[in-house]
């Protein structure tokens, strides 16, 4: 009796469970869509859809013969022109890291990098530094040298204000600690980045299409502090933008006094 009264009861439910889910399925779809910079693989698909839907509510029978025996070829041609971007997305997919559990950056190592950073663009040094989230990033973190160690100012400093062998790469942060310096980013594959964007940049907004982290770059020709985070590079921010953009993106809130020495 019971069990028959929680059936009619899930039978009421289950289209608002239906429409829940597919709106929550719909919604991350777009959501990775808008950050590897896939608007155009969406596009494409509106316009076949209103294609095809178009022969189909006019009846046009020889629009809808040439679309369905075409379909095969569009598929081929639209994997590879959108290569770059369906690996993108599929890379979103699969480090997720919904399952990682990330400690939290403190507020001391954002002061620490900040600090460091402030120093570094006032000497023209540049500086490439992550801030890991939920993307595992083992295959990069390997090609640099492991640190393992306590942010800290003065050792930002170090490793960016001197050439070093550490210099040229980039400093992974995770939580409170410098997992790794000197590490080889990936690319952008943006065909419409700045010319006068060096190195630092295009890998730092590389490695945002490809990753849930957020990058903070100082250039090295005109000290300007600059953020890489969803596939977007956000140049010359003040410092207080900095701050605010990565507390929020970091979750990060108030003072942490359990976490002294590091921020030199």
């Amino acid at each position: 009796m019971i069990f028959d009264q929680v059936l009619k009861i899930y039978d009421y439910i289950s289209p608002l469970i239906d429409i829940l889910v597919l709106s929550f399925v719909l919604y991350k779809g777009y959501e990775i869509i808008v950050k590897t910079q896939g608007s155009q693989i969406f596009k494409t698909l509106i316009v076949l859809g209103l294609a095809y839907s178009a022969a189909i509510f006019f009846k046009l029978s020889t629009m809808q013969w040439l679309l369905n025996m075409l379909a095969p070829s569009f598929l081929i041609t639209f994997v590879i022109i959108f290569q770059p971007e369906l690996r993108k997305i599929f890379l979103k997919l699969g480090q997720g890291g919904w399952h990682r559990l990330n400690k939290g950056t403190k507020h001391s190592v954002l002061d620490a990098t900040l600090a460091a950073a402030e120093i570094l663009a006032a000497q023209k040094r540049g500086m490439l530094v992550v801030f890991m989230r939920h993307s595992e990033m083992k295959d990069i973190l390997n090609t640099g040298t492991t640190l393992n160690a306590d942010v800290s100012s003065s050792l930002l400093v170090t490793i960016f204000a001197h050439d070093t062998p550490l210099h040229d790469g980039a400093t992974i942060i995770q939580d409170s600690k410098i997992l790794s310096s000197g590490c080889f980013l990936p690319l952008s594959e943006h065909y419409d980045i700045k010319k006068t964007f060096g190195t630092r940049h295009r890998a730092a907004l590389g490695l945002s299409e490809e990753t849930d982290a957020v990058i903070l770059i100082v250039s090295e020709e005109s000290g300007a502090i600059s953020l890489a985070y969803d596939s977007q590079l956000h140049y010359d921010l003040t410092l207080d933008e900095t701050t605010k953009t990565l507390e929020t993106l970091l979750d990060i809130s108030g003072n942490d006094s359990d976490f002294e020495g590091n921020n030199d």
